[in-house]
């Protein structure tokens, strides 16, 4: 079941974004890795944010804004079942997001996004938060 995240659901967020990330982001070092653990809640605010619930527990989540999905983590336990495409085609079709950017180090994450149909627009050599993390501008 996809639903709106409550602020009561943050803590959880954190607990599958350090899963999902452990898991998926070698590239990223501790520093960084720490410092994006602590922003996640000022990021959380500037972004429409839904999760997937099974058996009652959060398992993935997505955040968009203006058309564009800015975030998409499944806890590393529930990944490989269907949790990301769930989220992103709920994404696509009810809040119109055609937009994602991936970091280019994530191989996994950029051929997911191809396979649910992004294609890269543009490249940049640094994050949004000015880290040296090349990101891919993908589009549908």
């Amino acid at each position: 079941m996809i639903r709106k995240i409550k602020k009561a659901d943050y803590l959880r967020l954190i607990e599958i974004w350090e899963s999902a990330v452990l898991h998926t982001h070698g590239f990223l070092c501790k520093d960084d890795f720490l410092y994006y653990k602590r922003r996640l809640p000022v990021y959380f605010q500037h972004v429409a944010l839904f999760g997937f619930e099974q058996d009652g527990i959060l398992a993935g989540f997505i955040g968009v804004a203006e058309e564009s999905i800015e975030m998409l983590f499944v806890h590393n336990e529930c990944r490989g079942i269907g949790i990301g495409k769930k989220l992103i085609s709920y994404a696509i079709d009810n809040l119109h997001a055609s937009k994602v950017d991936v970091n280019e180090q994530n191989a996994n994450a950029v051929g997911f996004y191809k396979h649910m149909g992004f294609s890269v627009e543009s490249r940049s050599e640094l994050d949004g938060d000015g880290k040296a993390y090349p990101i891919l501008h993908m589009r549908l």
